[in-house]
């Protein structure tokens, strides 16, 4: 099994505030969410509906999906609600200097 590695993936004043954006990271689609000074990265393809979570709604640390609305817990990518079963694959980030990286398995 492949150690994960850090991924560069975004100068961290392109962060949008209080807010969701989604971006490609080696190869793959991430949504990165920031809640006051924090930042979290989840998959950002949601289980249930297929739909990109960066076009849902954030508000705290609940990403609402634009298709059904179930939303998820940016923090862990845990389901909050129905119709949601199946949580969200979360990814470890670290904001370093100007830079965010996310760790990906």
């Amino acid at each position: 099994m492949s150690e994960p590695t850090w991924h560069d993936a975004l100068a961290f004043d392109e962060l949008p505030v209080d807010d969701v954006l989604g971006l490609s990271v080696a190869g793959r689609d991430i949504a990165v969410y920031t809640v006051g000074d924090e930042v979290y990265a989840t998959d950002n393809l949601c289980t249930h509906g297929h739909a990109r979570l960066c076009d849902g709604f954030l508000e705290g640390h609940e990403i609402e999906c634009p298709l059904h609305q179930g939303r998820f817990d940016v923090r862990s990518g845990a389901p909050l609600c129905a119709p949601l079963t199946v949580g969200v694959r979360s990814h470890p980030v670290k904001v370093e200097g100007t830079r965010v990286w996310l760790q990906l398995a």
